[in-house]
């Protein structure tokens, strides 16, 4: 696909490894120029290594460079901007992959770590779309691209936990869909200006998968199979998204696990219930919700039971 992102620029939180270094890898092949935004801290967020980043940018050559810093504030996420036109003139692409684990019921968890894992995950994507489309937009009035500005592409890697939910991962899982709700509005706030917002949620081998600590056979088979799939499949469902026949392709939410790719229904009404003669009594709208809900309400299925099949690799 070498010249496919031509002349375009893109900045990958959590480029420094796994499913982030994958999708890095991708772009620059693509012929993007990218900076590879990750501080190298551990999976919950505890630590931080600025060789991570270098060490990847360097094995990507000369289109990409480092940014060691955690984005997890507006002047950090400002600065990465700043250094992408700086170096490489613009900014197109937004990937916002970097995510910290901090896993806990909720009747146990830390305040802190909720907060940990909101910043990085939410409040981190949040500050960089928001730098970023700021000056995609005046690129659009600037005439960036030769004329008519259609190059704009955010990216948000979300995740099933968010869709589903999942035991003991209250912060993550509230996160990804907050990150899922951004991408929507990022997407309505952004349409007239010809920039793209769009959700991936990855079925994948990363530091996550690595971690989990099967407590029955369903989730020893879910690990299984998940360290059998390459980052490689998600990298290539991003590079689609961000190519310029995506562009009419906005708000969505997209699965990827190996070959298989899952385009997402999202939450509308399944039923309606209208008293048009007085307020409801409580009894009988449990009643009538019992009654119109049977065989329509969400039951309880994580999204490790949910995914707990054979995928196409």
């Amino acid at each position: 696909m070498s010249g496919l992102l031509d002349g375009r620029v893109a900045i990958v939180t959590g480029g420094g490894r796994g499913i982030g270094r994958a999708i890095a890898a991708a772009l620059v092949g693509a012929g993007a120029k990218v900076v590879i935004a990750d501080n190298g801290t551990g999976i919950d967020g505890n630590g931080a290594d600025a060789s991570v980043a270098a060490e990847a940018a360097k094995a990507l050559g000369p289109h990409a460079i480092a940014y060691g810093d955690s984005v997890a504030s507006p002047s950090t996420a400002k600065a990465v901007v700043d250094l992408a036109v700086r170096t490489f003139d613009g900014i197109d692409i937004v990937v916002n992959n970097a995510a910290i684990l901090r896993d806990s019921f909720v009747f146990k968890a830390d305040p802190r770590d909720w907060e940990a894992v909101i910043r990085t995950n939410l409040s981190a994507p949040f500050y960089l779309t928001a730098a970023a489309s700021t000056v995609m937009r005046e690129q659009g009035k600037a005439g960036r691209a030769g004329g008519r500005y259609d190059w704009g592409r955010i990216i948000n890697m979300v995740s099933s936990a968010g869709l589903y939910g999942n035991l003991g991962q209250a912060a993550y899982a509230s996160a990804k869909a907050g990150l899922f709700g951004l991408t929507r509005v990022t997407a309505m706030d952004l349409v007239r200006a010809q920039i793209t917002a769009n959700a991936v949620a990855p079925f994948a081998h990363t530091r996550v998968t690595d971690i989990i600590q099967p407590a029955n056979d369903a989730q020893r088979r879910y690990k299984e199979r998940a360290l059998r799939i390459d980052a490689k499949h998600v990298a290539n469902l991003v590079l689609a998204l961000c190519s310029p026949a995506a562009s009419s392709i906005t708000g969505q939410l997209v699965g990827v696990r190996g070959r298989e790719i899952f385009l997402f229904g999202q939450p509308r009404p399944v039923a309606r219930l209208a008293n048009a003669t007085a307020d409801w009594v409580p009894d009988d709208l449990v009643a009538a919700l019992q009654r119109e809900g049977a065989g329509k309400m969400t039951d309880l299925t994580t999204d490790l039971e949910a995914f707990n099949t054979e995928p196409v690799v």
